[in-house]
């Protein structure tokens, strides 16, 4: 990491992308056409000609469609404009734009609509920061109703930089942006509204001279850091990995976990377990190991000869929970703090934020994140803000489980995933994710990037599964996504 290519531009970067490529010499009228050219083209490449109409808003998003419809124009599609306001107060390159389109210019009203088999929305790009007005959202509304709708930049009525509704958006079935995604790309609601999502390159300055540690998670940010064992390599050269065990009738989540950390290639994974839980554990395990301990003593005894812990998966919401916790914590070993251990410091979350190293991460769900930041995903104003806070805060990465899970470092770094599947939506989904992301740790990997690292392959290997999912499908369907992304590699 950073890998540019996959970096995400707020708004205001984007701007700012935009304004270096003018300084630099390139006419924001030659970047406009670009991005008319590149709708165009996407829409080629999809649809066969067909009559298409272009609502054109009252700015430079505008802009964008006059030259899209210039394009398809020329490239012999039927085109008809539909504009949103007087051309005659365009201002600009949009004005420019809209004096180079020669074809039919009409109101845009529903009748505008009839004969039409594809809309492409030009009203308002990634920079709206109010609702709709309701002529703009009743035309969106009955066009996507009657024809596929192509965005520029975003759906109208997207906050770009949160992903959220203002008021209306219509769906699209594609989306073209350009340089590089925003977050309402990727973030939810944002991104379901996309569609699917072309990012176009129109000519601008590389994203690293704008832009901040904001990533799409893929393999091109961490494969480079991926493990792979020498042809020396032995079992303990792999990573040492323990995983607390909750009690008797709580023993499946635990075991999950370190089937996904062996999976994923941890050397010697042990479960620690409670003396009573000693017997059901053993019944299931085989070559992870298995060692009792009485208090959390024996437990920071163990943590201290292994170079990661996961614990809570099934722990139990108890003072014993809070205790081991704690004395893990004051190993050398990288924790991965999920579930219950997250929910027994509820009350007093510093406690849990003081005890923790840079190289720990903590993975809630977002009820679990409530509990420890009180308040702050409500008054964020998105969920990439409150990941980057929460993991300032407690001093770690901190992973915002969701579809679409946001992994935050304390230095300021944040990917958000976009591989994910609903048929990770399972019991014990969360729990393999956490065995996952210590496994790599183990194996030396850097926190964040092994966070990064193990949301996206334990999401691959949802999709690559499909319907039917349960979490034990995981582990052992994690070989085949590690072979093609180390043959990538």
């Amino acid at each position: 990491m950073p890998d540019t290519d996959h970096r995400i531009l707020t708004v205001a970067e984007t701007t700012a992308a935009d304004a270096v490529a003018v300084a630099a010499g390139i006419p924001l009228e030659l970047l406009m056409q670009r991005a008319g050219q590149a709708v165009a083209a996407a829409i080629i490449a999809r649809w066969a000609p067909r009559p298409v109409l272009v609502l054109c808003g009252p700015g430079n998003n505008g802009g964008d469609g006059y030259e899209a419809a210039s394009e398809l124009a020329r490239q012999g599609w039927t085109v008809r404009v539909a504009a949103s306001g007087d051309v005659s107060r365009l201002r600009g390159a949009a004005a420019t734009a809209a004096k180079g389109w020669s074809g039919p210019v009409v109101r845009m009203e529903p009748a505008a609509l009839d004969g039409i088999e594809l809309v492409i929305d030009a009203l308002f790009g990634a920079g709206l920061s109010r609702a709709l007005g309701a002529a703009d959202r009743d035309m969106l509304r009955r066009a996507a109703e009657r024809a596929p709708l192509v965005a520029v930049d975003l759906p109208s009525g997207l906050a770009g930089d949160t992903g959220a509704v203002l008021g209306y958006a219509p769906t699209a079935a594609v989306t073209v942006t350009f340089h590089r995604k925003k977050p309402a790309h990727v973030l939810e609601p944002g991104r379901s509204l996309c569609g699917e999502v072309v990012v176009a390159d129109i000519g601008l300055a590389p994203p690293d001279r704008v832009g901040g540690g904001l990533f799409e998670n893929h393999p091109g940010l961490w494969r480079a850091a991926f493990p792979r064992p020498s042809k020396a390599a032995h079992k303990g050269d792999r990573g040492r990995l323990v995983l607390v065990s909750g009690p008797m009738h709580s023993t499946g989540a635990c075991r999950l976990a370190a089937r996904a950390g062996l999976r994923i290639g941890a050397g010697l994974v042990t479960v620690a377990s409670p003396p009573d839980a000693l017997a059901v554990n053993a019944a299931q395990l085989t070559a992870i190991m298995l060692k009792p301990f009485l208090n959390e003593e024996e437990l920071q005894q163990m943590a201290e000869q292994v170079d990661a812990v996961v614990i809570g998966p099934a722990a139990g919401v108890t003072e014993e929970t809070r205790l081991n916790v704690l004395a893990c914590c004051r190993t050398g070993a990288a924790m991965v703090v999920d579930a219950d251990a997250l929910t027994i410091f509820r009350d007093d979350p510093d406690e849990l934020f003081s005890a923790l190293d840079r190289d720990d991460v903590l993975t809630p769900h977002p009820g679990e994140f409530e509990r420890i930041f009180p308040g702050l995903l409500k008054a964020s104003p998105s969920r990439i803000a409150a990941a980057r806070t929460a993991a300032q805060t407690a001093g770690c990465v901190v992973l915002l489980k969701g579809p679409d899970t946001v992994i935050a470092g304390p230095d300021g770094r944040a990917a958000v995933n976009t591989n994910a599947t609903p048929w990770l939506a399972t019991a014990g989904s969360g729990d393999v994710l956490a065995g996952a992301i210590a496994g790599l740790i183990a194996q030396g990997m850097d926190s964040f990037e092994a966070a990064c690292a193990g949301v996206w392959v334990h999401a691959e290997t949802g999709c690559r599964f499909g319907p039917g999912l349960i979490a034990e499908d995981l582990p052992d369907r994690f070989p085949a996504v590690l072979h093609d992304l180390l043959a990538d590699g």
